[in-house]
């Protein structure tokens, strides 16, 4: 598989396994019902896949059912998937999953609610939906109120600070898009860029973004057009644009997550705003140099309008195909319980459960601030705005078109307004088809 198991091989399992066990016992599920069946999880080398790959037999020895595994790297897994699952493959039976619309749409996910209100797979009562994040309850509800999918992680964008850069200066964290980019170009040093943020032209660098498209009060799809050539929008593309060109990092236009998180661990920016996930590696003194220095903050606002960065949910999915679709909700039920989210959070993994965000261990591995950032982010998104472009069915070509005229902005080749209006009519090509 090539991935690193967490840190929750060195914690106290015994522990957690028999306080997991008697919770599982008390559910009115019978465990059992599918044993000897073999399903196979795919998906991407993620903190969630390190997460409960030290659990998966677990639930071996809960079920009978025996999980397979494949986890790849993020870009060849979502390269592949696809092709898998349109030419009707049977498995994998379980999926991690983004582009929601997509799947629905291509008829790839199997409808969930069926499962749900089926009492002899799902107790309910024991499940307790009340404990997930509001954002993870709103999140996989189609249009039809359906459900494909099932949240298995939460994440919103946050600012992270170097304090000794900071403090150097004197500068309070920056709580405005002015302040952020009059800090930016304060503590920006030959060896320090002032901040970092992904600024590839593709959809895969979107997130920061669409942060501040969002945070100025505009939208990326709006009654199933692109809007990215409103005035707010180009407004918060200007900002983008005049943060990285002023303050960012050499070559910065070729950015993606994992080159904004590398220059924070490594000292070489002062700020970086991208996923609350990076907190893992960030509070992990065998990974980081800055664990000491690193703040976590809420995401910056726009005079007069409030702060709403971009969230979102890893999911679960299971194949419309599978020949293993009770044995695989079960996985999936088993997988987001309170129990299961309890240890996996122990890893420091962002799940969707308030009780696994409130448990020490998670504050412990994520860090307190860190936990307490990400909440306050999550809980100021919206997820109608990040739902209108994540599960729109051409949502990848539309991210591209957009971050194709933010990296122009970026590298001075284009005006803000001239590029999301050409960035515009191009997305809203795709969408009419």
């Amino acid at each position: 598989m090539g991935a690193t198991l967490p840190g929750l091989a060195m914690l106290p399992r015994w522990g957690f396994a028999e306080d997991a066990a008697a919770s599982y016992a008390k559910a009115s599920i019978d465990w059992k019902q599918f044993a000897g069946q073999t399903i196979a999880l795919a998906g991407a080398i993620h903190p969630w896949s390190n997460a409960i790959t030290p659990l998966l037999w677990d639930f071996t020895k809960l079920t009978g059912i025996i999980v397979t595994t494949d986890f790849r790297l993020e870009t060849a897994y979502l390269g592949a998937l696809p092709i898998q699952l349109n030419r009707g493959s049977s498995t994998p039976d379980v999926f991690m999953w983004t582009t929601y619309g997509q799947g629905i749409s291509a008829g790839w996910l199997a409808p969930l609610n069926a499962y749900y209100a089926d009492k002899s797979l799902t107790d309910l009562g024991w499940y307790d939906e009340s404990d997930l994040l509001k954002t993870a309850r709103a999140f996989p509800l189609w249009s039809d109120r359906e459900r494909y999918a099932v949240p298995i992680t939460s994440e919103a964008v946050t600012l992270f600070v170097n304090s000794d850069a900071r403090t150097a200066r004197n500068l309070p964290i920056p709580q405005t898009f002015e302040a952020l980019l009059a800090t930016a170009k304060a503590v920006k040093t030959s060896a320090m860029s002032g901040i970092a943020m992904r600024a590839q032209a593709g959809g895969n660098s979107s997130v920061p973004a669409m942060s501040f498209v969002f945070s100025y009060g505009g939208h990326m799809v709006k009654d199933n057009k692109a809007a990215f050539a409103s005035p707010e929008a180009i407004a918060a593309v200007e900002m983008f644009g005049q943060l990285l060109s002023q303050a960012g990092p050499v070559g910065v236009g070729s950015y993606e997550w994992y080159h904004v998180l590398d220059d924070f661990l490594q000292g070489r920016t002062a700020m970086a705003i991208d996923s609350s996930n990076f907190a893992t590696d960030i509070s992990n003194p065998a990974k980081s140099r800055v664990t000491k220095q690193a703040e976590f903050a809420a995401f910056p606002h726009a005079p007069g309008q409030a702060s709403i960065p971009f969230m979102s949910h890893w999911q679960a999915c299971i194949n419309s195909k599978s020949r293993n679709k009770r044995s695989a909700f079960l996985f999936l039920l088993w997988a987001t319980s309170k129990a299961t989210s309890l240890q996996t959070a122990a890893a420091g993994l962002a799940t969707t459960r308030l009780s696994a965000w409130s448990s020490e261990e998670f504050k412990k591995a994520f860090g307190p601030q860190a936990a307490a950032a990400a909440l306050t982010n999550l809980q100021n998104a919206d997820v109608d705005r990040a739902k209108a472009i994540l599960f729109h069915p051409q949502s990848r070509p539309v991210m591209d078109a957009f971050m194709i005229g933010v990296n122009e902005v970026v590298s001075g080749a284009k005006s803000a307004k001239i590029a999301m209006t050409a960035a515009a009519e191009k997305a809203n090509a795709v969408m009419r088809g």
